[in-house]
């Protein structure tokens, strides 16, 4: 028996094969997560740096009141949600068990328009983020932890 198959069918096959798969909701969560909250190597740490990255990582329409950025590695923030550098905090938050070095851009006041005039604090803390399926998703706080 011999089996036609018909045009259409074979573009919709060959179709299939080319549409891109969308990213899962978590991907895109933690994607959000990261233009938010993340900056690898930060240059400088001070007004001018804040200014910056909230206008690119565009957090200033309105302007955004407090924003903090996590420096380091990814993966480091990303095994707060294991137990290998997180432990279970208040509900389905974790808090790392290692500090992170961080800038908290504060919105100077004024205008909630742009132009928007932040204020820089850096520091070294541990952070509390909330995950999904093994992914931040969430930045809650910070903490300075007592020196003994």
């Amino acid at each position: 028996m011999v089996m036609v198959l018909s045009p259409l069918f074979l573009v919709f096959i060959l179709g299939l094969g080319l549409t891109p798969v969308a990213p899962a909701q978590d991907d895109y969560r933690y994607i959000h997560f990261l233009t938010q909250h993340y900056d690898a190597k930060p240059k400088g740490r001070n007004d001018e740096y804040c200014f910056n990255m909230m206008k690119n990582r565009r957090l200033t329409r309105p302007c955004k009141d407090r924003n903090t950025f996590i420096h380091g590695n990814k993966n480091d923030i990303k095994a707060i949600c294991e137990d290998r550098n997180g432990q279970p905090y208040r509900g389905d938050l974790r808090i790392s068990k290692s500090e992170f070095q961080i800038t908290i851009c504060k919105h100077k006041g004024g205008s909630s328009r742009p132009p928007c005039r932040y204020g820089a604090t850096e520091d070294s803390r541990v952070i509390v983020i909330g995950c999904e399926n093994g992914l931040p998703v969430h930045f809650d706080e910070s903490f300075i932890t007592p020196r003994h």
